[in-house]
């Protein structure tokens, strides 16, 4: 009997939180091993170890640059995605003191925005959303006319982390055209890119490897050509002024690997993910009773979809579900070490208690998705006939 797997053991998890982190790409896990070997050297020297390390580097930068259509000089690694959104965001308050100190950003935005918007001296104003979480460039126009102070900065993501639906980034941008003084847009990217094109109109951005399936502690911060950005942190002597710290260069080769093979195989996984989310949310919808499915049906990620349940807490129907082998988050809860309801669903105004946020892998099958929601309707209706429903 030892041999044989336990429920929610690694043998047979079903593993439903890419959004959170994907696992490794085989092309990343490849990549790393032999740049191990080969990146070690620190790449700013000048003998060959350094030379070799230097061109592994150089070719992560453009490699990743010609996956997300930036120019390679836009680009540069960071720690993480949250290092990348704290420097985007920061730095481009930092090159706009001049114009102002006033940001405005969706209520909606990760709170990676939020605490670098707090940590900085300037003030914050968050914008209302819809009930499907999507900011709509009218809100944004009203707010810099109504602001009373110059605007330096509007923060909007590509995609929401919670409920997946897609920001009109593009538009909010022109919205903010119109305006005088051309108002940057900083967009954290990190639960879109490779996953969907970057939209147009961002003058800065962050992404995170490790959502797309490259290693951690890799970030990608965007820096338009021509963009005001000023570095908010000590400076360092390393090849990149918009960083400091040794790069980590397997990690960023890796984190190119990674990405290069998400983007070539993007329409048909999405397509693939797209049609299997809708399957949970039918069957959620249809199957579950007092079930709230939230976020825009259609114009979302493709691989997330999050529903919230009446009369069931958020953390036991996690737990529920991973002694049935199936790993997924909730956004009841920020993180793990708070009770605090989602700021996201509060802002949209849905259902914040008994939330479930499913998010696909590349490799999840049709079979893995019907036996979560199989196991799903009974979890649910376990916990709910614990209290008496």
């Amino acid at each position: 009997m030892s041999d044989v797997p336990r429920p929610g053991s690694a043998d047979q998890l079903v593993y439903l939180d890419a959004a959170s982190s994907e696992r490794l790409h085989p092309a990343a896990r490849d990549v790393l091993s032999a740049a191990l070997d080969a990146g070690y050297a620190d790449p700013r020297r000048l003998h060959g170890p350094a030379r070799s390390a230097r061109l592994l580097l150089d070719n992560a930068r453009e490699a990743s640059a010609a996956a997300l259509g930036v120019r390679v000089d836009e680009l540069s690694f960071t720690r993480s995605g949250t290092d990348a959104v704290h420097r985007g965001l920061l730095g481009l308050l930092a090159g706009r003191t001049r114009a102002g100190s006033l940001l405005l950003h969706s209520a909606v935005e990760h709170s990676a925005v939020l605490h670098a918007a707090e940590w900085s001296r300037g003030s914050a104003t968050p914008l209302p959303v819809d009930a499907v979480g999507r900011l709509a460039p009218d809100v944004v126009r009203a707010a810099v006319r109504d602001s009373g102070q110059p605007v330096a900065v509007v923060a909007c993501q590509s995609a929401n982390h919670e409920v997946g639906t897609l920001q009109p980034v593009a538009a909010i941008a022109a919205a903010l055209g119109e305006t005088p003084g051309e108002i940057p847009l900083f967009m954290d990217a990190c639960a879109s890119m490779g996953r969907v094109p970057l939209p147009e109109g961002w003058a800065v951005a962050a992404g995170s490897a490790h959502k797309w399936g490259g290693p951690g502690g890799v970030g990608v911060l965007l820096v338009r050509k021509g963009v005001r950005w000023r570095n908010p942190y000590p400076t360092d002597d390393r090849i990149d002024e918009r960083v400091a710290g040794f790069e980590d260069v397997p990690a960023a080769l890796a984190a190119a690997a990674a990405l290069q093979a998400v983007v070539a195989s993007r329409d048909e996984d999405s397509a693939r993910q797209h049609a299997l989310v809708d399957t949970v949310r039918t069957f959620v919808a249809r199957e579950i009773p007092d079930v709230e499915v939230v976020g825009d049906p259609d114009d979302r990620l493709p691989h997330l979809v999050t529903f919230s349940c009446l009369y069931v807490d958020g953390e036991v129907l996690v737990r529920g579900l991973d002694r049935r082998g199936f790993a997924v988050a909730s956004g009841s809860a920020c993180t793990s070490s708070t009770l605090a309801p989602s700021h996201v669903l509060a802002a949209m105004g849905v259902l914040t208690h008994g939330n479930l946020r499913v998010s696909l892998t590349r490799d999840t099958t049709p079979a893995q998705v019907e036996a979560f929601l199989v196991a799903l309707r009974e979890v649910v209706a376990g916990i709910r006939s614990e209290v008496g429903l």
